[in-house]
């Protein structure tokens, strides 16, 4: 059974009447929803009587899966009413493991309530026999990152549960977008800030200014995310990104390469629109903003220095560029995200007036194209 974490507390109101199921997994790479969702599970499993815990962590290949079966059986004969905890931080229990998880859920009992505890699967892990058993016997809760243009709700369903509230109107807008573009990327630390807003303003509404002096910056940004910003003609969003980036050492070419693959992409689905195939047809190959998938980071050149990041990013720079440089000083460092962005866009926009982009691209194109003549 396949949940999604924001039914999981409905799920467990209605499970606390008929009784919870005998295991449930966790999965999903955010780590403050996951949290919440464990705490959640373990408050119900006390509440329906599984007074004793047992926690097992599975490091590496020499974990004993005999032993946690074992355990699993005598205290379903003799023992009292467990919550068994299975954690594995990798998302891969190996074949042994799998293996073992799959007996394991074949012999769940009334007295043991499994939580089984994943980080973000990949499309095998999730069709793998073992997460197959998982599902079967119990429930699966995946969690889910918050996005950006879901962020601002998020923020104001939280703060309303602590009771507190934005002012209406425009001024409301424009606060959940302050705090939302401060704390983009990190919901631990926007989960902090939403408590620190409780210990220093009562209940009631919140205006911009108090949002203001109690919010810091703790924005974390992904590189693979800046062509949502770009696709949308989001430019206040795409700078802000840039220079968070900057400031976290990500390296210029990939940057660079990111910008570079998401104009190629939206070639590829100009030509393809061009041959006549429909326009599922054409993004169904296409990862990034235009469709959600995993997307490949460039291979590190072995002749490259490995040892240090800074002469590494300034040797990677110097490649794209056509000779060798020196690593420019620190200060002057802050616009070379800006100028690889504005150039890489420029270069759409040129395209874009030789006509090779635009015609067929659709709005999601159009705007790549608009953005680009920044440059």
């Amino acid at each position: 059974m396949q949940l999604r974490a924001d039914r999981l507390a409905g799920h467990l109101a209605q499970a606390g009447e008929r009784g919870l199921r005998p295991l449930y997994t966790v999965w999903g790479d955010e780590a403050l929803l996951a949290q919440e969702a464990a705490d959640a599970i373990r408050r119900a499993a006390r509440a329906a009587g599984y007074g004793e815990r047992q926690v097992h962590i599975v490091a590496g290949a020499h974990f004993d899966w005999s032993g946690l079966l074992g355990d699993a059986r005598s205290m379903s004969l003799f023992g009292a009413r467990q919550l068994v905890e299975i954690r594995i931080p990798s998302g891969k229990p190996g074949k042994d493991g799998g293996e073992a998880l799959q007996r394991y859920c074949q012999h769940l009992g009334d007295d043991v309530l499994t939580l089984v505890q994943l980080p973000k699967l990949d499309r095998t892990q999730q069709q793998s026999a073992w997460f197959t058993a998982l599902d079967a016997a119990g429930v699966v809760v995946r969690v889910e990152p918050v996005e950006r243009q879901a962020l601002p709700r998020w923020i104001a369903e939280r703060l309303a549960a602590q009771g507190q509230r934005i002012a209406a109107g425009s001024e409301g807008e424009r606060a959940l977008a302050y705090f939302a573009d401060r704390v983009e990327g990190n919901l631990l630390a926007a989960h902090q800030e939403i408590a620190k807003l409780a210990l220093l303003h009562p209940p009631g509404e919140l205006g911009l200014d108090a949002i203001e002096g109690a919010v810091r910056d703790v924005a974390r940004y992904d590189v693979f995310k800046l062509g949502e910003a770009v696709l949308g003609g989001q430019i206040a969003r795409l700078l802000r990104m840039l220079d968070g980036l900057q400031a976290e050492g990500v390296a210029a070419v990939l940057v660079h390469w990111t910008l570079a693959e998401d104009i190629r992409g939206l070639k590829r689905v100009k030509d393809a629109l061009a041959s006549g195939r429909p326009l599922p047809l054409a993004l169904r190959r296409r990862p990034g903003p235009l469709r959600p998938g995993r997307r490949r980071r460039p291979a590190r050149h072995p002749g490259l220095p490995q040892a240090d990041p800074d002469r590494r990013r300034a040797g990677r720079r110097a490649a794209l560029q056509g000779g060798p440089r020196r690593l420019p000083p620190r200060d002057d460092r802050r616009p070379v995200l800006q100028r690889v962005a504005v150039r890489e866009l420029s270069r759409a926009g040129q395209a874009h007036r030789h006509g090779d982009l635009r015609p067929g691209l659709g709005k999601a194109g159009q705007r790549a194209c608009s953005v680009a003549r920044l440059g």
